[in-house]
């Protein structure tokens, strides 16, 4: 459809579209259909001076606005009814009762004006097809023989008159080229504000998910997308309770070896020097792995939990320091089990975080 001339809609310029699209090319411009409308205005003032020009019609007549043109580019039916005779065209009222008389089938003719209040298009023959030549559209609309008469029909019911062109149109390259071919169309043309519309509301809608992008997650540089910053939270977290996990750990065998100190030297005290001094638990506690002190440091945890259930108040660091020296005499060569020496550990620790807290609440 590309040989098919015709004009999109600019301003309210559709009566020159209408003109244009109809014999298929530029003949009609804006000025010179404002000249046609002078030309009308003029005949009709002459008319009414004929009545006296002292006659309060007369008077009434050269204040009034033309009705042929106005400034938005607004032509009457005269103005395309004057310009179709410079190439001996007529137009005919569609629904007239004397064209309905005639009995013509609309296929039969060449082409339609159709006009809703300022609103003028053409539906043209070009070689053996129809075709909706409306500047609103994006581009020319094929109309089958058989849906012409019920698209005349509905435009009818819509409020369009319609008129019927009568003569010879001047010869264009569509109408001989589709005497030849006939076209097919898959796709309806769009309407231009439905273009635009649509157009608009992509704009819009990618305007609005780039600022709600940019509002919930600003980007200056050194922001990340969310993927990458939840991997870098969970490593991040990862990386603090590996390093607590360690921290702990140490804190227990450094706890451990000042408990087995303590026990050492209370043992030496309370022995004859002829006693042979039993082998020392600080070396065997370093000695544990990693994952063995985890699993009796859990243990102890489950343990010490169950005890602070059952009771309200923890021992104070004196009275465990009594029960761990009396527990490390009681003990058959002065040993204790790995389970004591845990609980004697932890015991400590967690009375030196207390005390920690207590200062610092006094402070």
């Amino acid at each position: 459809m590309e040989s098919i001339f015709h004009e999109r809609q600019e301003g309210s310029l559709c009566a020159q579209h209408c003109l244009n699209n109809l014999l298929q090319g530029e003949y009609f411009s804006p000025v010179e259909l404002s000249s046609i409308a002078q030309q009308l205005d003029e005949e009709e003032r002459m008319r009414m001076a004929e009545g006296g020009v002292s006659s309060e019609e007369y008077r009434t007549f050269l204040q009034q606005p033309s009705v042929n043109m106005d400034d938005s580019g607004f032509f009457s039916i005269q103005v395309i009814s004057n310009a179709l005779k410079v190439w001996g065209l007529e137009l005919i009222l569609f629904n007239s009762p004397e064209y309905q008389r005639l009995g013509i089938d609309p296929i039969n003719e060449k082409s339609f004006i159709c006009n809703y209040k300022e609103h003028w298009f053409t539906v043209r023959k070009l070689g053996k097809q129809w075709f909706n030549l409306n500047s609103l559209l994006m581009g020319p609309e094929l109309i089958s023989d058989t849906y012409l008469a019920l698209f005349l029909a509905q435009l009818q019911q819509e409020g369009y008159s319609i008129f019927v062109v009568k003569g010879d149109l001047p010869d264009c390259e569509a109408d001989q080229l589709l005497q030849m071919i006939r076209v097919q169309q898959m796709q309806r043309p769009k309407l231009i504000g439905e273009e635009a519309a649509q157009s608009r509301d992509q704009r819009l809608s990618r305007g609005d998910v780039d600022q709600a992008i940019e509002v919930n997650h600003p980007f200056d540089g050194t922001g990340m997308l969310d993927e990458d910053e939840e991997n870098f939270q969970r490593a991040l977290a990862l990386s603090r309770q590996e390093i607590d996990m360690e921290d702990e750990e140490a804190d227990l065998r450094r706890a451990i070896q000042l408990s087995m100190q303590g026990s050492r030297r209370s043992e030496l005290s309370g022995s004859s020097p002829q006693n042979v001094p039993q082998p020392s638990h600080s070396s065997q506690t370093e000695s544990l792995s990693s994952e063995e002190l985890r699993r009796r440091r859990q243990a102890y945890f489950e343990k010490q939990q169950q005890q602070l259930q059952q009771q309200n108040q923890t021992p104070n660091l004196q009275d465990k320091a009594t029960l761990s020296s009396s527990t490390s005499e009681s003990g058959t060569g002065g040993d204790m089990s790995e389970e004591d020496m845990l609980q004697a550990a932890m015991n400590m620790s967690l009375e030196s975080v207390r005390n920690h807290l207590n200062s610092e609440e006094e402070k």
